[in-house]
C-alpha cells in the first residue's frame, strides 16, 4: 500500500512538472535542461522534429514560445457577452502549437498518428515541424527563413500567397519578435552544455 502511495505521488509530481510552462522560457538551454526528464526530453523531441521535417530547432521552439509561451492548455481568451459575460472563444486554437482543430485533424490524417494530442510537448513539436514543412513546399519559404514561417504559420499556406499578412501590422510586428527568438535560441544553442 505504501509503494502504491509513493509511485502515485511521485506520478502527481512528474503531470504536475509537465502542465506547466518552463521557468526560463527565453533560455532554450535553460528550457531543455529544465524538461529533460527520466520519461521524455523536449531536446531529444525537438531534434527527432527537426531531422524528420528539416526545419530548424530554434524555429521549432521560436514557434512554440510565441504560440503558447510553451503553456500544454493554451487557447485564446473568451469573448464576452455584454462586456463582463464569458462567451466563446474566437478560434480553436489549442495547445502548445495553438493549432487549430481542422488543421489538427488534417495532420493527424497525413501523418497517421491519431493518438496525438496539442498538450503533448512531442506531439505539438512534431505537428509544428510538419505544418512548417508543408507550408514550405506550398509556399517555397526557405526552412530556415524564422521570419516568413511564421506568417505563413499564422495565416496559412492560401492566407500567405494571397499576401493577407501585408495589411496586419501587428502581425507582422509578431514575425519580427519570432525572427529575433528564433535568432536568439540559435545563438544560446551553440552554447549550450
Amino acid at each position: 500500500m505504501r509503494t502504491r502511495i509513493v509511485l502515485t505521488a511521485v506520478g502527481l509530481a512528474l503531470l504536475a512538472g509537465c502542465a506547466t510552462a518552463p521557468k526560463q522560457t527565453r533560455n532554450i538551454c535553460a528550457v531543455f535542461d529544465e524538461r529533460d526528464g527520466l520519461f521524455s526530453s523536449w531536446q531529444s523531441a525537438a531534434e527527432r522534429t527537426e531531422k524528420k521535417y528539416g526545419v530548424p530547432v530554434p524555429i521549432l521552439m521560436a514557434t512554440m514560445y510565441t504560440e503558447s509561451g510553451f503553456q500544454p492548455y493554451a487557447r485564446p481568451p473568451r469573448t464576452k457577452l455584454f462586456g463582463f459575460i464569458p462567451w466563446t472563444r474566437p478560434s480553436t486554437a489549442y495547445g502548445y502549437s495553438q493549432a487549430l482543430d481542422g488543421t489538427w485533424d488534417h495532420y493527424q490524417s497525413q501523418t497517421g498518428n491519431w493518438t496525438a494530442r496539442r498538450a503533448n510537448f512531442a506531439d505539438a513539436i512534431d505537428f509544428i515541424g510538419w505544418y512548417h514543412y508543408q507550408n514550405s513546399v506550398e509556399t517555397g519559404i526557405p526552412l530556415n527563413d524564422a521570419y516568413n514561417l511564421y506568417l505563413a504559420y499564422y495565416s496559412g499556406p492560401t492566407g500567405y500567397k494571397r499576401g493577407d499578412w501585408r495589411s496586419n501590422g501587428q502581425l507582422q510586428q509578431t514575425a519580427q519578435k519570432f525572427a529575433r527568438m528564433a535568432g536568439t535560441y540559435q545563438r544560446q544553442l551553440q552554447e549550450c552544455d
